[in-house]
């Protein structure tokens, strides 16, 4: 729905909250890897994977995909959450320590800056308190929302 409305993007996020919350918990990709959806809020988003032997690499850590994946799935929930389509323009990940078989990796998303077309994020991946990664990403808001805006 493309349309041009006096409810503020906060409303928005708290009006249809459940209807954004489980789209983004049902993302397909995100179920098949085993994401957790946490937490959303305005801007921001929470979520875990718990580490199995089939998303390591050669060296038996934690494969740079399964480490890109999380972080980005939290980037879209984060910038999905007011009910604007937003798609990734970009990001930039910076990977710090290796991830192993049992770890529970959380990974969390927050809003920089946003305005009617862009938005920039922080997105941080941790394990027990130890920093493994981070990403700076961009997206771009489209006009439609997918929730149905009066």
């Amino acid at each position: 729905m493309s349309m041009k409305t006096n409810i503020t993007e906060q409303e928005i996020h708290q009006k249809y909250y459940n209807e954004i919350f489980s789209l983004m918990e049902q993302e397909p990709f995100a179920q098949f890897l085993g994401m957790k959806l946490i937490h959303m809020g305005e801007g921001t988003a929470t979520a875990e994977l718990d580490i199995k032997d089939h998303m390591l690499n050669a060296h038996g850590t934690v494969h740079g995909a399964i480490i890109f994946s999380l972080a980005d799935y939290v980037f879209a929930a984060a910038s999905n959450s007011y009910g604007k389509t937003s798609v990734g323009l970009s990001t930039n990940v910076n990977f710090m320590a290796p991830g192993n078989v049992g770890m529970r990796l959380i990974a969390k998303a927050v809003e920089e800056k946003r305005n009617n077309r862009t938005g920039w994020y922080k997105i941080r991946v941790e394990s027990d308190g130890e920093l493994l990664a981070t990403m700076d990403a961009l997206v771009y808001r489209k006009n439609h929302y997918f929730v149905p805006v009066e």
